[in-house]
């Protein structure tokens, strides 16, 4: 049993199928979603998600969120992992263009991205989903997954993300 969440234990950074993933990821949802369920604050929304989803997504070596704190910078929030970069210019690197084109970022091979930022130099794939403010659409944060193994995530994995947060942060205060 995980720390938090009723899964099969999994070392971390085991590299499973996409079918396993998926199926790790659909049992584990239900259960996500109950906790952060009613939770309207949202540095407590990704202080929980960035736990749950790092005892469901054992392939990552870093998971969390890097908030938008203006027109140009993201700042580290709530994560589990190695330390991560503490400001992210939008201009660069995978979190930045998830942030400024609003677009699910993923990268099978962080070598083969144009600016891509090394906060962690084992970090070989990374898949980037943006947290939208519910009233206007606005990205507020990403959430950042990184993976010591390339093309550690799928589009299938980034959809079933994208509907997570957005359930989770309809109606968040930030």
């Amino acid at each position: 049993m995980s720390e938090g969440i009723l899964l099969p234990p999994l070392p971390r950074g085991t590299l499973l199928r996409e079918g396993e993933r998926i199926a790790r990821l659909d049992a584990a949802l239900p259960q996500i979603r109950a906790a952060v369920d009613g939770e309207r604050d949202a540095v407590a929304l990704e202080a929980t998600l960035a736990c749950l989803l790092w005892e469901t997504l054992v392939q990552t070596n870093w998971c969390g969120f890097y908030r938008r704190i203006d027109a140009r910078t993201l700042k580290v929030g709530p994560y589990q992992g190695t330390m991560g970069c503490l400001s992210i210019d939008l201009a660069r690197g995978v979190c930045g263009a998830c942030a400024r084109t609003g677009e699910v970022q993923l990268v099978s091979d962080v070598s083969l991205f144009p600016g891509h930022i090394a906060c962690d130099g084992r970090t070989r794939s990374e898949l980037v989903v943006p947290v939208r403010r519910a009233r206007d659409g606005e990205v507020v944060a990403v959430l950042d997954l990184d993976s010591p193994h390339l093309d550690a995530f799928s589009s299938a994995e980034g959809d079933r993300l994208v509907a997570l947060l957005g359930d989770a942060f309809d109606g968040a205060v930030f």
